[in-house]
This record gives C-alpha cells, sequence and structure tokens, in this order.
C-alpha cells in the first residue's frame, strides 16, 4: 500500500486499532509508517462502524491456519495472540462533511477491499 499513498491524493489516512498505546505505536513504527494510528481501546468507533466480532471457526478455520503455515515456512514464527482475535476490521471513508462515503465490515481477518476498491471510493467521496 504505501507504493501506492499517493494515489489517495491529499486525503488523510488513518489506521484505528484497539491495541494498547505502546503495542500501537510500536506497530506503527515497524508496519504503519507513515500513517496515522488512532487508538480505540473501549472500540467506540468499531462499534460505531457496526464491526462486530468473527465467529471462532470463521476467525481461526483452514484458510487462517493456511496464511499462518506460509509464514512459519518463510521463517517467520509466531506470538502468541494479547489481543481479541475475534474482532473484526474494516476500512471506512469518511466525506469532509462527515458523513460516511464508503464502509466495509470485514467478514475474516483478511477480509479487505482492494486498493483500487478503496481509492475509487476516496474519488467519489470527494465528487460528493
Amino acid at each position: 500500500m504505501r507504493d501506492r499513498l499517493d494515489e489517495f491524493g491529499d486525503a488523510a489516512i488513518a489506521v484505528v486499532t484497539f491495541s494498547e498505546p505502546a503495542a500501537s505505536a510500536a506497530y506503527q513504527r515497524d508496519q504503519l509508517a507513515p500513517l496515522t494510528v488512532l487508538v480505540d481501546t473501549d472500540r467506540r468507533c468499531y462499534h460505531a462502524y457496526g464491526m462486530g466480532r468473527g465467529r471462532v471457526w470463521r476467525v481461526w478455520g483452514p484458510k487462517t491456519w493456511w496464511v499462518y503455515a506460509g509464514l512459519i515456512r518463510r521463517g517467520r514464527w509466531l506470538r502468541r495472540p494479547t489481543e481479541d482475535t475475534l474482532q473484526l476490521g474494516g476500512d471506512v471513508v469518511v466525506r469532509s462533511d462527515g458523513r460516511v462515503g464508503y464502509l466495509y465490515r470485514s467478514g475474516d481477518p483478511g477480509d479487505r477491499p482492494s486498493l483500487d476498491d478503496l481509492i475509487a471510493a476516496v474519488r467519489d467521496a470527494r465528487r460528493g
């Protein structure tokens, strides 16, 4: 995504997480720089946009284990989760008037819209 940030134009991009601030800062520095990270430990933002929790089988089913197996094969070892692994996220584009221009609620941890879809949603939001 970092190599396509310029395609978002002057849109402000923020990542919202419910992680504790210390963990969020490290994640931003290591994975998300230069994006802004907002911490929502009580999950008000998640609830406001209707982002719920996934079912155990959907979150920890074969698809997830397949991804983890690939990471292990490439030498990345997994750490024990310290957060709610069932909390699902999503992607939101908020228009300049404060209204939601685009909302995508994830069905599982890997379910995200394409960058092309997000860029198009930002452009559409600018047009009003």
